[in-house]
């Protein structure tokens, strides 16, 4: 039924669940899975003259988080059987980056966690799932904490 998943990951406990998710769902139907980690690299645009220094120290940083979830994945779906692509992707704007990566993987599911925000956290932070879902010309199963 599902022939490629993308699984988008953050490193979150609901993003966990999510991968258990999509394991499960790929060793029912034999999908393919693509695995993508979405840093915005510009999350600091306006701050100051110490943005260069601080903005090179976040991305150091959010790529190395980044290479450890995508290897906890890809050794996860390894030990089940499945090969998972694993990518790490920049883009301004996360849920676009997750749009853009399901295109290009030629995704037919999106399999993705949710922070579970109340409506007041959502207003003033984003929801990514949301955007997510709002957006997608596919299916999107998001996964609940």
């Amino acid at each position: 039924m599902f022939d490629h998943l993308l699984l988008p990951i953050d490193g979150s406990p609901t993003s966990e669940l999510a991968l258990d998710k999509a394991l499960g769902i790929a060793q029912a139907f034999g999908s393919k899975v693509s695995v993508v980690y979405v840093v915005d690299p510009y999350p600091f645009t306006g701050v100051g003259a110490d943005f260069v220094f601080g903005q090179d120290q976040y991305l150091r940083a959010a790529k190395a988080e980044a290479s450890k979830a995508l290897g906890a994945a890809r050794h996860k779906f390894e030990a089940a059987g499945i090969t998972a692509s694993c990518s790490l992707a920049e883009a301004r704007v996360v849920w676009r980056g997750i749009l853009e990566a399901a295109e290009s993987a030629r995704a037919d599911l999106i399999v993705m966690g949710s922070h579970g925000r109340n409506p007041v956290e959502r207003w003033v932070l984003g929801s990514v799932a949301q955007r997510v879902v709002s957006n997608a010309k596919l299916p999107v199963l998001v996964v609940r904490g």
